[in-house]
């Protein structure tokens, strides 16, 4: 299964935000996108959602351009989660859940047994087992966020797209979002595209970084290739130290300087 943008061209009115952009993302892999704020990262990953239509260019899903397939039919296939969620307060963790078995359901057909294995299933990975009978609005971030994304993966997609799944959480709830994206790609086999803007969570679980500048390409490739002195001072404008683990070719980025002038 596969993702791919090509020579696309997305704007709201008179804005261009994103200019002739050719991407493809492997399936079964983990692809990042950086860039600085207003770069276009979040309008890409809408666009590639199907929320918003490209003004010029095509996007492919299975080899088929995105605009041919039914809202529903492609929600089956793919899930996208916005950085900002709303839902009803009352609503109970379970129930957030089932709502990703919708696009498998006719109009008003109730869900069944296998709808609830299914729920059963995306609560077992997100162990939210002791949180079902929560409303969603009484979590907190970190749990609410593992919510939101079991809900997505009641929808049995073979894509992800995850619009900065990490922000507003502290440290050890963003590890823990961290760790389970990484581990639904491992066990599950999940493509996921995701927009981050922490370059260290990004370098610590991606096959393939995508840096965006002003609305156009930068690079895109290893993490060890892209995520270089040269790409922090061109897109972000900072010095660091980057350091390459000489056994796994982990990536760490520290020492983080602004460039004056």
């Amino acid at each position: 299964m596969t993702l791919e943008a090509r020579d696309v061209h997305i704007g709201y009115r008179d804005h261009k935000v994103v200019s002739a952009l050719t991407l493809q993302f492997e399936a079964g892999k983990i692809h990042s996108i950086l860039g600085p704020n207003g770069c276009g990262k979040s309008t890409l990953l809408k666009a590639l959602g199907k929320q918003i239509q490209a003004a010029y260019g095509t996007i492919l899903f299975k080899n088929s351009d995105i605009n041919k397939w039914s809202r529903k039919a492609f929600a089956r296939e793919l899930a996208f989660l916005m950085q900002v969620h709303e839902s009803n307060p009352e609503v109970t963790v379970r129930q957030l859940i089932e709502y990703g078995r919708f696009p498998h359901k006719k109009k008003f057909e109730r869900l069944n047994q296998e709808d609830q294995a299914i729920v059963d299933q995306a609560i077992t990975l997100t162990h939210l087992a002791d949180l079902t009978e929560r409303t969603v609005d009484s979590l907190s971030g970190g749990e609410r966020q593992r919510a939101w994304i079991a809900m997505a993966l009641a929808q049995q997609p073979g894509i992800l797209l995850l619009d900065e799944p990490t922000s507003y959480l502290d440290i050890h709830h963003q590890l823990e979002i961290i760790e389970l994206i990484k581990r639904l790609n491992v066990e599950r086999g999940i493509t996921i595209v995701l927009v981050l803007h922490d370059i260290n969570q990004a370098a610590m679980i991606s096959d393939q970084i995508i840096v965006l500048q002003s609305g156009r390409l930068y690079d895109c490739g290893l993490p060890r290739n892209v995520i270089t002195q040269k790409m922090l001072r061109d897109v972000f404008n900072v010095d660091a130290e980057i350091k390459v683990s000489s056994e796994s070719e982990a990536i760490s980025v520290y020492d983080f300087r602004l460039i004056k002038g």
